[in-house]
């Protein structure tokens, strides 16, 4: 079982690193934003965004867990990007990304 849990995790990140746009999330709730700051070693980075229409936030600067912490090595302080978040086991988290234009 942890082998499948491991496989589907390299398979999320290739497909992550390969450009997936999160744009392409099934319900269109993504949001722009800039990556203030990468915490590696406790899996979060913090996003100044705008609105986040589907968890009813407004703008503002706040702490997201990183949903693959693997994806918080493909991105910088300072980066504009375009995220889908949304609520795992109490936790806003980002589930993926793509640098944004």
């Amino acid at each position: 079982m942890q082998m499948i849990k491991a496989l589907a995790s390299v398979a999320a990140f290739v497909l992550l690193a390969a450009g997936t746009p999160a744009a392409a999330h099934e319900d269109g709730s993504t949001t722009l934003g800039q990556v203030m700051k990468i915490d590696e070693s406790a899996g979060k980075m913090t996003i100044k965004h705008g609105p986040i229409k589907h968890l009813d936030m407004g703008e503002m600067t706040m702490v997201f867990k990183a949903n693959d912490p693997a994806m918080l090595k493909t991105v910088k302080a300072g980066e504009k990007i375009r995220f889908h978040a949304d609520k795992v086991n109490g936790q806003i988290t980002v589930m993926k990304f793509e640098k944004a234009k």
